[in-house]
């Protein structure tokens, strides 16, 4: 558009302006503002996207102004954006650029003078809005519920709508980051982070979109770096960033789409609603949605994004602690979601994914790094609470992953849980979880060059996670590439210095390579940061014993033989250290108590175990197991 001859009407987000009568509305309604912040509101417009100097706007408003030019231009650009709902902070629609002037970011739209009122402006639609201009938007408050069906699918909606209908589609994958909790209630994180996670998780349902898993996104909480240093770090097109306010019966969210790294600002809008009108709302933007990707999404794709049940928003709030606790990947964090699922299933029984979450949080907490649970306890839970979660959703892709898991870490039903994990992965490929777990499914099946694929799928989901840089080092080490794994959990200790789990795989790489003492270094390393774990402590154990240490060997092993209680980690974790000490025979026997007790079988993989990998007896546990020599 240009600037000497401005259309009359611009339509710029749910909001009008009528440059000559100097009227702005919002979904048809009349929002007061004085004349001089119109008017440079009206600069702004009519140069959408391009910086607007301070010059320009003093030329162009305040001509004879000698003095307090500053003061007048600075309470004008609040005015306005506090007509607009929007925030110097984090703004959608009026960027401050410092010391320069100001840049208007959303897409601003020329409309034709019909004289009537806006013909996206439904009536039904007017009363959600309750900001006044200059009053801050300040929600009803008693309960929360709203937020899955307004703000999230709304959101969801615009960013597809644009990704797929856009005239320049070559972005194919962006990054969700982190949105920003702006109740001022440090306790309502866990809400902000919740709806990331599910905004994530319904892009993700994408085939054709690679979307960047939480656990990569969530180290930009909180952070200020550029945006185009983020797209290159995650190594994508583009990034949706926002906010949450959340309070009571209402909740608003805002987003914006940014194309990296140009920097440029596609797409923004700012969603609201309550308990009243949340599901009908979610349905109708649902609907939207797969009208206008019909041609690009399968009809799988469509449904996943229609689905829209409703959920007691207790449940809701429940499930979000669940997730939160879960992710954290700590004993403490685990008990507590297993607390949090649990009460949001009491809240709502029929909410699949809390059925899910509890699965996943039992299955872990049976695994050697936790122990919370005996195996066959942690088995049996996980297994019922993922077929219930089946049971009320059979296209929910976390149930059938959490039912994979379940199957091979102590099930060893390697058919049944290769199935689920196909279906978890048609369903959602964008789920790094399912990708990592499936990974070592194929491992454990003899299919390391597959399962190592798999590992840098869903590392290219997820790029910052700890745990899967480690996991695709400790798969090197397993596939004897030692010099592949030793670089990359260096890789991962230089993104996450403190993470014991990347000085154990390290550690295993140097043992192989027979640099006993700096494997014993990185083991004691592990140790001091775990603040204890019986892998990490057998593993010292048998690098001391391969060294020719055998006191100190011993010590620790007599230790651990002392302190077991029938979980299966200890088991063969005693096991590897008569490896290394070269007792065959009392290796076997404790790998066949270990067996008794359902551990789980990777365990076997690592090159730790190959001098044992001819004896007929560990051919013939492999064969009971049912593993693949």
């Amino acid at each position: 558009m240009q600037a000497d001859d401005p259309p009359r009407r611009l339509r710029f987000g749910v909001f009008e302006a009528d440059l000559r009568t100097g009227q702005l509305t919002r979904r048809g309604s009349r929002i007061r503002l004085q004349e001089q912040p119109f008017q440079v509101l009206a600069a702004l417009l009519e140069k959408p996207g391009e910086l607007v100097t301070r010059e320009e706007l003093r030329n162009r408003i305040w001509p004879k102004t000698v003095v307090d030019f500053d003061h007048g231009l600075n309470k004008a650009i609040s005015k306005i954006r506090d007509a607009l709902g929007d925030s110097g902070d984090s703004p959608r629609f009026v960027e401050t650029v410092a010391r320069r002037g100001y840049r208007f970011l959303a897409e601003v739209t020329a409309l034709e003078d019909t004289g009537g009122p806006p013909d996206d402006a439904p009536a039904q639609l007017a009363a959600l809005d309750t900001a006044r201009p200059g009053r801050p938007w300040m929600p009803r408050a008693t309960h929360v519920a709203a937020l899955a069906g307004v703000g999230l699918a709304a959101v969801l909606a615009g960013v597809l709508a644009w990704f797929f209908n856009a005239r320049t589609p070559q972005i194919r994958s962006l990054a969700v980051l982190p949105l920003e909790n702006l109740s001022g209630d440090a306790g309502q994180e866990y809400f902000a982070d919740g709806m990331t996670d599910e905004l994530i998780a319904r892009l993700g349902q994408i085939s054709t979109l690679r979307v960047i898993s939480r656990t990569s996104t969530m180290t930009y909480k909180g952070a200020r770096k550029p945006m185009p240093q983020i797209a290159n770090e995650l190594n994508v097109d583009a990034v949706v960033e926002g906010s949450v306010l959340r309070s009571g019966e209402r909740v608003r969210i805002t987003a914006q789409l940014i194309q990296l790294p140009a920097d440029k600002h596609i797409w923004s809008e700012s969603y609201e609603g309550d308990v009243g009108d949340a599901l009908a709302l979610q349905n109708r933007v649902a609907r939207a949605i797969a009208d206008q990707v019909r041609t690009t999404l399968s009809r799988q794709e469509q449904a996943a994004l229609q689905g829209a049940r409703p959920v007691r928003p207790e449940a809701y709030d429940a499930y979000f602690r669940g997730r939160y606790f879960w992710n954290q990947r700590t004993t403490d964090g685990l008990r507590k979601a297993i607390q949090y699922f649990t009460l949001a299933i009491e809240k709502d029984p029929t909410f699949a994914a809390a059925y899910s979450g509890l699965a996943d949080a039992y299955a872990l907490s049976g695994d050697w790094e936790y122990g919370i649970l005996p195996p066959q306890d942690a088995f049996a839970r996980a297994k019922a609470a993922a077929n219930t979660a089946l049971s009320l959703d059979d296209k929910l892709a976390e149930a059938h992953t959490s039912l994979a898991f379940a199957l091979d870490l102590y099930a060893w039903d390697w058919p049944a849980a290769e199935t689920a994990y196909r279906r978890a992965l048609a369903l959602n490929p964008g789920y790094a979880t399912a990708h990592q777990w499936y990974a070592w499914h194929l491992m454990v099946m003899g299919r390391t060059a597959e399962g190592i694929a798999e590992l840098r799928t869903a590392e290219s989901l997820d790029p910052l996670s700890p745990i899967l840089s480690a996991d695709l080092a400790d798969a090197l080490c397993i596939a004897h590439l030692y010099d592949d794994s030793l670089r990359q959990s260096r890789i991962a200790l230089e993104l996450h210095p403190n993470f014991a789990v990347a000085h154990y795989q390290l550690g295993q790489a140097l043992v192989q390579m027979n640099r006993l003492d700096e494997a014993i270094a990185s083991f004691r390393t592990a140790i001091a940061l775990a603040g204890g774990n019986t892998t990490f402590d057998s593993n010292l154990a048998h690098a001391y014993a391969v060294a020719g240490r055998t006191e100190e060997a011993t010590k620790i092993l007599k230790d651990l033989e002392g302190r077991h209680v029938g979980a299966s980690p200890t088991h063969a974790s005693i096991a590897l250290i008569y490896v290394g000490l070269r007792d065959n025979d009392r290796a076997m026997a404790w790998l066949d108590k270990a067996y008794l007790a359902r551990f789980n079988p990777s365990i076997l993989l690592r090159p730790a175990f190959d001098p044992i990998r001819v004896d007929s007896r560990f051919h013939a546990l492999q064969a009971r197991i049912g593993l693949p020599r």
